[in-house]
């Protein structure tokens, strides 16, 4: 790299992190421990079918279980963080993710097994909307798209290492795997403890979000059902992520039956944490004078076709070529998609619209296991991949018909401070 090329990368990073409270650091620090020591939710697959035997349907009913728990925890943590505070609600919830990770390691009967991986997808992402409303809490409006982009940013550099390390701990024991994600877990918990003040904002009424809705302090879970225009972001928001979880589902099943291993998974699904860290900084330079309703069409195309590929691949190194193509499609996602939803909540009902955007997730994680899984065993990989182009399509004319009718200040990201050249918001609730 050139002395130009080297300080202009400089002055984006300096631009980038600077004039960000403290306390949002920390929150910054706990994400990256907790991404760290990720592992069940990359590798359960894996392990359920290749050290345990069973099959890829019984892997998917799993995995299904635990995107369960997270939709039945998702409304309630998101009214708890409103209720109780983020700061309670996060350390509850790191605690017994700790607790239930442990647990699961030393689970042998099937029964067990999928009963405690029930209580480990309530437990991880109880904490998901607690952060959300926390970061948004925090830091200054001007300064909110940049704060989620860095806490994106420390979400998948925390996974790329973590899935390659990983890997090669599968190889030598599962067990280790789940323990060591228990151990960064309660690390987790003892920095927000220690470190994260609570953030809830003061109650005063008055004000209205930008989908209409009251801002006051009545906020319940009606009214984000009847704000139509956020509740068709959390649809679409469905749509992706059913797209999205198929690199953690349908991928190491697939990449299983070509012969490969834990550890060549490990590798490959690593491309898309480093590529998110390397590229996340000028993709976002690119996109962010663009037309978010075009980038949402554009991202959902390249995240359907992008997995769609998988259905060529056969060695680790084509595998790696398709995670890129839907690599760039998060990549486009995530900024537009998550500053739209932090521009639709209200201060006082941020958990609970977090939790409602959560649940899209959560309830992808329900289905696209279960999806991936009948598909594989009944019909073979190739439908499975077919099926995600598909859902691609219909998603990015979803994005269109919905963003259609919004003025595009609306859709765009909040207004940069000045001198800031990079922002980007977090993709999912991860």
């Amino acid at each position: 790299m050139s002395a130009t090329g080297l300080g202009r990368a400089t002055r984006a990073t300096r631009e980038t992190v600077s004039g960000l409270p403290r306390e949002f650091w920390w929150l910054w620090t706990s994400t990256l421990v907790n991404r760290l020591g990720a592992f069940v939710a990359t590798f359960m697959a894996l392990y359920l079918t290749l050290d345990r035997g069973y099959s890829a349907s019984y892997a998917g009913l799993v995995a299904a279980l635990h995107g369960l728990g997270g939709v039945v925890s998702s409304l309630g943590s998101g009214v708890l963080t409103d209720r109780v505070g983020r700061r309670p609600t996060m350390l509850a919830a790191q605690l017994s993710t700790a607790a239930a990770v442990a647990v699961l390691g030393f689970m042998t009967h099937p029964v067990a097994i999928a009963g405690v991986a029930f209580l480990v997808g309530m437990a991880s992402n109880a904490s998901r909307p607690a952060v959300q409303a926390m970061i948004a809490d925090i830091v200054p409006a001007k300064d909110r798209v940049r704060a989620f982009s860095l806490n994106y940013w420390a979400i998948n550099l925390g996974f790329a290492v973590s899935s390659a390390g990983a890997g090669f701990v599968a190889e030598y024991s599962y067990l280790a795997g789940f323990v060591g994600e228990a151990a960064m877990t309660l690390v987790c918990a003892v920095v927000v403890f220690l470190k994260v003040p609570e953030s809830r904002p003061e109650r005063s009424g008055g004000g209205r979000t930008a989908g209409g809705v009251p801002a006051e302090d009545g906020v319940r879970l009606s009214t984000v059902l009847r704000d139509g225009r956020f509740m068709g972001v959390v649809g679409l928001s469905f749509v992706i992520a059913l797209i999205f979880q198929q690199g953690y589902v349908g991928l190491p099943v697939a990449m299983g039956a070509d012969g490969l291993s834990s550890s060549d998974f490990g590798t490959a699904i690593a491309v898309n944490g480093v590529l998110i860290v390397v590229l996340q900084i000028p993709v976002t330079r690119f996109i962010q004078s663009r037309d978010p309703r075009r980038l949402l069409v554009a991202s959902s195309l390249l995240a359907g076709y992008g997995f769609g590929l998988t259905a060529f691949a056969g060695s680790v190194g084509v595998y790696a070529l398709t995670i890129s193509v839907w690599t760039v499609a998060e990549i486009i996602n995530a900024p537009v998609q998550n500053g739209l939803v932090v521009q639709l909540s209200p201060a006082h009902g941020r958990g609970r619209y977090q939790g409602m955007y959560t649940l899209s997730w959560s309830a992808a994680a329900l289905i696209a296991p279960l999806m991936s899984g009948v598909v594989i065993d009944h019909f073979g990989a190739a439908w499975l991949w077919a099926t995600t182009a598909l859902l691609g399509t219909v998603a990015s004319a979803g994005y269109w018909l919905l963003m259609r009718g919004l003025p595009v200040a609306e859709t765009a990201a909040p207004a940069r401070p000045s001198g800031a050249r990079v922002t980007k918001a977090e993709a999912s609730p991860s």
